[in-house]
C-alpha cells in the first residue's frame, strides 16, 4: 500500500471557492485523479477513508465538501440537507474538483474518474454527463434528480453497483438507468446484491453495511478504474 499524504483544499467553484478532501501517494506519479462523492450525512470520516483507500490504489483523490462544512449523523438532518441541495450548484463544484485535480502537477488531466454512494451515486452519474474530462463512472445506488436524459453525453465507461434491498433506488429505478446507458451507447456494467440494503458498503453503518458485498464491490471498483484510468 501507497504511503498517503492528505490536506484540506480550496479550489474555483460557483464564482468563489469550494473545498474538499485530497488524498494522494506520496511519491511517483503523475497518478489518474478520481472525485469521491459523498453521502448524504456530508464530507465524514467514512468518506475521506474511501479518498484514502482509493489514492493507496495508485490515484489522487479529491472529495469536494457538497455541503460546505455541514455534516450529520441524523437522518433526518441528512434529509434537509440533500433536499436544499441544488444540482446546478453541486455540479459546478464536482466540475470544480475535476479541474482542481487536472491543474495538478501530479495527475494526469485526461484521466478522471469519478465515484459516489447514495447521494453521491447520482452526483456521479450527473457530473459525468456533464463533464467530458470524465471518462470513469462508479455510482453506488444513486440516481441524479433529473433522471438519465443526458446519458448520450457520458465519455468512457459507467460501472454501477445497486442492492436489491433497496427501497429508494430500487429494481425498476437501476432497470431505467441501464436501459438509459445501453440507448446511448454508453458501456456499462451494472452490478446488483439482491441480498443487501442501501448503504451496502458504508461500513460505519452497521445496520446495512454488508462486508461481503462491499468486498465485491471494491474489488470491481478497483479493476474498473484500473481499466479505464491507468492504461
Amino acid at each position: 500500500m501507497a504511503i498517503l499524504a492528505h490536506e484540506t483544499v480550496e479550489f474555483t467553484a460557483n464564482g468563489g471557492t469550494a473545498s474538499g478532501y485530497l488524498a494522494k501517494p506520496v511519491d511517483g506519479g503523475p497518478y489518474p485523479g478520481v472525485v469521491v462523492i459523498q453521502e448524504w450525512w456530508g464530507l465524514n470520516p467514512n468518506i475521506c477513508d474511501i479518498a484514502n483507500r482509493i489514492a493507496a490504489e495508485g490515484y489522487v483523490a479529491l472529495a469536494p465538501d457538497l455541503f460546505h462544512g455541514s455534516v450529520t449523523a441524523e437522518p433526518d438532518e441528512a434529509q434537509k440537507l440533500m433536499m436544499t441541495l441544488q444540482e446546478p450548484n453541486a455540479l459546478v463544484d464536482m466540475s470544480g474538483a475535476v479541474a482542481a485535480l487536472q491543474a495538478r502537477d501530479d495527475v494526469r488531466s485526461d484521466r478522471i474518474g469519478v465515484t459516489g454512494f447514495c447521494l453521491g451515486g447520482g452526483m456521479s452519474l450527473l457530473l459525468a454527463m456533464n463533464n467530458p474530462a470524465v471518462t470513469a463512472a462508479a455510482p453506488f445506488y444513486g440516481v441524479p434528480g433529473a433522471g438519465m436524459g443526458d446519458a448520450g453525453k457520458i465519455q468512457g465507461a459507467v460501472m454501477g453497483f445497486f442492492a436489491g434491498r433497496d427501497e429508494w433506488i430500487n429494481a425498476e429505478v437501476v432497470e431505467g438507468i441501464q436501459s438509459a446507458l445501453d440507448g446511448a451507447g454508453v458501456r456499462n456494467e451494472i452490478h446488483m446484491y439482491p441480498d443487501s440494503d442501501h448503504g451496502f458498503f458504508n461500513d460505519t453503518s452497521p445496520d446495512v453495511h454488508d462486508p461481503e458485498a462491499a468486498a465485491d464491490a471494491w474489488d470491481r471498483l478497483k479493476a474498473f478504474f484500473a481499466a479505464e484510468l491507468q492504461s
